[in-house]
């Protein structure tokens, strides 16, 4: 084959993914830019003074918790420095999700619905497919940089610094672009792919929260950590983005030759037989459907309790930092906070169970896939009722995310019971974390809700997930007006374990279990109504 016929078809196949990706992908770029935007702006309003400056540095910089979600504390008596730092956890995950979904979306979740194939017998190249997709996602990764780089101009920020931390942005992107295309050809379906990608993110955020808590190595092994290695503001140096680039080389190179070496329909790692006969548990919807999400619920367990255990971890650093440095200590009494290791875990399983909620909406909208992909129609067409098959797909859903919710506490517990010698903890904090979880069904409950009456826009409940992580991560940051704040569930969770458990109002709790039951009702309706498909 020779070069020119290498590329055949990828022109076309650009603009085809850019015809479908219209709106998908400008909402991804302008939420990430528009985030970092108004972030810096609160940033700029919020730490306006010298003192305050300094006053941030002591007490961020110190803190084990705030460096192993912000990143090494660099630079933090200058406003530049801290821009990056409350802004960079945010775009980098943000834009490395935006890279792996759009490439996965694009050739291994094409190839499992047969669109591929139809491609292959026209006159295209055989690596046109991931070529269009890998292009599509790099390049919107170059934009979201962009727009990074304009927000920080925007502020009045240095260009060299800018430009900078943009190309930091641009190339975690394009990483998660070299691994969402390495995991479409290696998992044999969009689900494994995308697994395995958000597993490599979890790695790499882990690894360089580790590296940066520890000042050792271990951030250096991590794309995450080469992104923020530039450090903006202090060394301003480029080169740890060439590691971004030869890892997203090698990747590509990686994905060529997995591609040539697989059959169509098939990945690197090739789906098991299955057994000659079904089991009893098969002969039920609820067998079924737990078939079906086994592999995600214990990869979500294992993931959010992965990240309880790094959080519980820092509970002995904070109490420490506390003690050392009574200027801190005198600060959060003015401010109330009584008790800072439970406020940090009050934060912790906010965010544990908003990261939940991830589960929570991918598992509601397996029905939806299920539909889409005509799996439905002919198990309806046996004995099995709408009613038997939604329920017993739901009640995966709500076991499921029983289980994830409740691993956060768990593992949070478990590194708090190690730091203080007290076993209770373990189960203090997992029930402590149950209290998210009707706030989580809700989020489910919309996707049920949507899938009843408007199924095509069940994929939206998405959009909700991101403003709870806005809302819990960034509120009091942006200074959002309280009706925006309102419109999270989490936002009407007390604030546990920071609230006594003789204090906790169960009313809001009680509140949004009884709405998702409507929302669940109210979608049980809508889809005995309408047509299957």
């Amino acid at each position: 084959m020779n070069a020119m016929s290498a590329f055949t078809g990828v022109g076309p196949l650009v603009r085809f993914v850019l015809r479908r990706d219209r709106v998908y992908l400008p909402v991804w770029v302008l939420s990430l830019v528009v985030l970092t935007y108004v972030s810096a702006a609160a940033v700029r309003r919020t730490y306006d003074t010298p003192v305050e400056i300094a006053s941030y540095a002591v007490n961020m910089g110190t803190s084990p918790a705030s460096i192993a979600m912000g990143g090494p504390p660099v630079a933090l008596r200058e406003i530049g420095g801290i821009l990056i730092y409350e802004t960079s956890l945010t775009v980098l995950l943000g834009v490395a999700l935006m890279a792996v979904f759009t490439v996965v979306r694009h050739t291994r979740k094409e190839e499992d619905a047969g669109r591929v194939e139809l491609l292959g017998s026209t006159v295209v190249s055989p690596h046109a497919v991931i070529t269009a997709a890998v292009l599509v996602a790099a390049g919107a990764s170059v934009l979201v940089g962009a727009g990074v780089t304009w927000s920080f101009l925007v502020e009045q920020q240095p260009v060299r610094e800018s430009v900078l931390f943009g190309a930091a942005v641009a190339a975690m992107g394009i990483v998660f672009t070299g691994v969402g295309a390495c995991a479409a050809q290696v998992m044999s379906h969009g689900r494994g792919a995308v697994g395995l990608s958000l597993a490599f993110l979890g790695v790499a955020f882990g690894l360089r929260a580790i590296g940066d808590v520890g000042e050792n190595a271990w951030s250096w092994l991590s794309p995450m950590g080469w992104s923020q290695q530039v450090r903006v503001y202090d060394d301003n140096r480029w080169w740890p983005l060439a590691l971004s680039l030869v890892l997203t080389a090698a990747l590509l190179v990686g994905t060529v030759l997995f591609e040539g070496r697989r059959d169509l329909g098939a990945g690197i790692v090739p789906s098991r037989p299955g057994p000659p006969s079904a089991g009893r548990t098969l002969a039920g919807v609820v067998g079924l459907a737990w078939r079906l999400q086994r592999g995600a619920v214990v990869g979500w367990v294992v993931g959010i309790w992965s990240m309880g255990l790094l959080l519980g971890s820092f509970s002995e650093s904070i109490q420490n930092m506390i003690e050392d440095n009574p200027t801190l200590a005198e600060y959060l009494q003015r401010a109330g906070v009584t008790n800072i290791v439970d406020s940090f875990f009050a934060t912790s399983l906010l965010l544990l169970g908003i990261g939940a909620s991830g589960f929570a909406v991918a598992s509601a909208l397996r029905t939806r896939s299920e539909e889409s992909a005509g799996r439905v129609e002919p198990l309806l067409a046996t004995g099995v009722s709408r009613a038997r098959w939604l329920f017993g797909t739901l009640l995966v859903t709500l076991g499921g995310t029983t289980l994830v919710v409740a691993s956060g506490g768990l593992g949070v517990g478990m590194s708090y019971a190690l730091t203080t010698g007290r076993s209770s903890e373990m189960w203090r904090m997992t029930g402590y974390a149950l209290v998210y979880l009707p706030a989580v069904l809700l989020l489910a409950a919309l996707v049920v809700l949507l899938v009843g009456w408007l199924p095509r826009a069940s994929g939206a409940v998405w959009v909700a997930v991101a403003l709870c992580f806005v809302v819990g991560w960034l509120g009091s940051l942006l200074e959002l007006p309280q009706w925006a704040a309102d419109l999270s569930p989490f936002t009407h969770v007390p604030a546990v374990p920071a609230v006594p458990a003789d204090d906790l109002a169960l009313g809001p709790v009680l509140t949004m279990l009884a709405l998702a039951v409507a929302a669940l009702a109210a979608g049980w309706v809508g889809f005995r109504r309408r047509d299957i498909g």
